[in-house]
């Protein structure tokens, strides 16, 4: 296993990986994705070669300022709540910890507390 995830079907595997509950594949757009809960989760840019994960704006500016090799923006995205990841930047650690919140912000609270309880 490399230290750094390179594209999407890595992404996408190492996603899945995670054995989180409620996760479905789906192609919004025409472009493979996952969904948790029904709600965007993990996917590849449309518009640049990079993964495409949750973040606050002034999260993304701070990422943003002390990696620019690693996270930017693309315009398209600049409106969201998102941050691009280049390809073969995606840290494992950072990008396992990020998709498990994004889970948890996606999951009901109601659904949350059963599974926390387990």
């Amino acid at each position: 296993m490399t230290e750094v995830i390179q594209n999407w079907a890595e992404l996408k595997a190492f996603a899945l990986a995670l054995a989180l509950p409620k996760i479905t594949l789906a192609t919004p757009w025409g472009h493979e994705a996952l969904k948790a809960f029904g709600k965007m989760w993990c996917y590849w840019s449309y518009y640049e070669d990079a993964a495409v994960f949750k973040a606050s704006r002034d999260e993304r500016e701070m990422l943003m300022a002390a990696e620019p090799a690693t996270f930017f923006l693309h315009p398209h995205y600049a409106p969201h709540n998102l941050v691009l990841v280049r390809a073969g930047r995606i840290d494992r650690a950072w990008a396992r910890a990020r998709l498990i919140q994004q889970w948890r912000d996606a999951a009901p609270k109601r659904f949350l507390k059963d599974w926390d309880a387990r």
